[in-house]
């Protein structure tokens, strides 16, 4: 009997906990580049990149075949046991590649929830202090600590409390719906001087370790700050003594068009997180830094069995070796200033759409019933993503509300890949917003 998406749905039902949330009753059997196919045969056009994993592509070569290589000499030893060098030369390119005209150390760790965890853990020792500043709408994960951090209470955090203390939430740089009423460039750059009010009514500054916040706010609705903000917010942590944290697990390795996207707004933070693309499918994440931060932890205090796997380091390297040797910075540029283009185009021609925002191929539709109003248009979100992935285009919605459309389709998508799905995806909001 032929193995159909049907029958794996009713295996995944009596085998997989009902917590595990899908896009669409879809069982991959392979992929390569931007295209996924099915057990049936089916090919669907990649607008999701495994959440902003696959940046370099599914099954990109050079990655392949770095996995294969190291596998047959080395899976796993753990490096707090026996050292291995591709631990030592991903944690040298990092500390090249991340922002910051300063000396940097890095560390390797599994996933971006314990890249976020970990660069907490370094704060809170070279500080002595235990408050961390985090935003609404940030998204950093799901383990207590990260899920603490989140903003979003359903579906992330609802039951699942107590939470981690310590933690305290201002609002985040959301223009299409700024928090404080106001209207860019006239307001000040608010969003950033609250920060100083902050310190008066939530935590004091004294007892603050860090801050931590996304470039471009991933599962909040890829909201995008403007130019001021995050050079303001970093004065301000450097005139307190806060260690600033970009979290650039979705936004870091090539996903806005630079290789972390604080490079963007000019800022140095003091640790970046990374994770997501750079293992190109394998998991592996990283804390970088300042060596003077970094080094504040004791022998002992970092790490994990897993954390840097050989298999995982060679993959990050094969992704770097392949941005590089094929220029996939250029492209990323490239790719966003099309997508851009056709987003812009739809937000004069279709009503559903009210905003567009976003740097490189990072971009989001931020779709509402009435523009005035902006009311979400949370319904017809979640319809646009349905009959997208009927018609073979597989598109993520996130937000607050649930009204954001996001793409992050690899980079190396093809012309003819990319204009067959943003035909899709046009086609679908038009059908949407027939009846506006």
């Amino acid at each position: 009997m032929a193995t159909t998406n049907a029958s794996l749905v009713a295996r995944r039902e009596r085998a997989v906990a009902k917590g595990v949330s899908n896009l669409a009753p879809i069982f991959a059997k392979s992929a390569n580049g931007a295209l996924i196919t099915d057990v049936e045969g089916r090919e669907y056009i990649d607008f999701v990149g495994g959440i902003g994993v696959n940046n370099a592509g599914h099954c990109h070569p050079t990655v392949v075949a770095a996995v294969k290589e190291q596998a047959e000499k080395l899976m796993h030893g753990c490096f707090h046991i026996t050292m291995y060098e591709p631990y030592v030369e991903l944690c040298e390119k990092l500390c090249a590649l991340t922002p910051g005209a300063f000396a940097k150390k890095a560390v390797l760790l599994n996933s971006g929830a314990e890249a976020v965890e970990n660069a907490i853990k370094i704060s809170r020792y070279a500080t002595k202090r235990q408050g961390v500043v985090a935003f609404e709408t940030g998204f950093h994960g799901r383990t207590l600590l990260t899920m603490s951090l989140t903003s979003k209470v359903k579906p992330y955090k609802f039951g699942f409390g107590p939470f981690a203390p310590e933690i305290y939430r201002m609002p985040y740089a959301y223009c299409y719906r700024c928090p404080f009423g106001r209207e860019y460039p006239s307001c000040g750059i608010q969003c950033a001087e609250h920060l100083r009010d902050f310190f008066i009514g939530n935590v004091a500054s004294e007892n603050v370790a860090c801050l931590i916040v996304e470039p471009i706010c991933g599962e909040g609705g890829f909201i995008t700050p403007p130019p001021e903000y995050f050079p303001r917010l970093k004065a301000i942590c450097e005139e307190f003594g806060i260690v600033f944290i970009a979290d650039e697990v979705q936004t870091g390795v090539g996903r806005t068009g630079t290789m972390y996207a604080m490079e963007h707004w000019g800022v140095e933070p003091d640790l970046v997180t990374t994770a997501k693309s750079l293992g190109g499918g394998m998991p592996i994440s990283a804390v970088v830094g300042k060596a003077e931060i970094m080094d504040t932890v004791h022998p002992g205090g970092l790490g994990g069995t897993y954390g840097g796997n050989p298999v995982s380091a060679a993959a990050a390297l094969a992704v770097l070796k392949a941005f590089e040797e094929e220029k996939l910075l250029d492209v990323s540029n490239a790719l966003g200033a099309k997508v851009r283009a056709r987003f812009e185009s739809w937000r004069k021609s279709i009503p559903l759409v009210g905003d567009v925002r976003g740097k490189g191929p990072m971009l989001a539709l931020e779709l509402v019933t009435d523009r005035t109003a902006r009311t979400p248009a949370t319904a017809q979100a979640k319809d646009v993503a349905r009959r997208c992935a009927e018609k073979g285009l597989l598109l993520l919605s996130c937000g607050n509300f649930g009204n954001v459309l996001r793409t992050l389709m690899p980079l190396v998508i093809t012309d003819e890949q990319l204009e067959r799905g943003l035909s899709i995806l046009e086609q679908s909001l038009r059908e949407a917003s027939s009846g506006l």
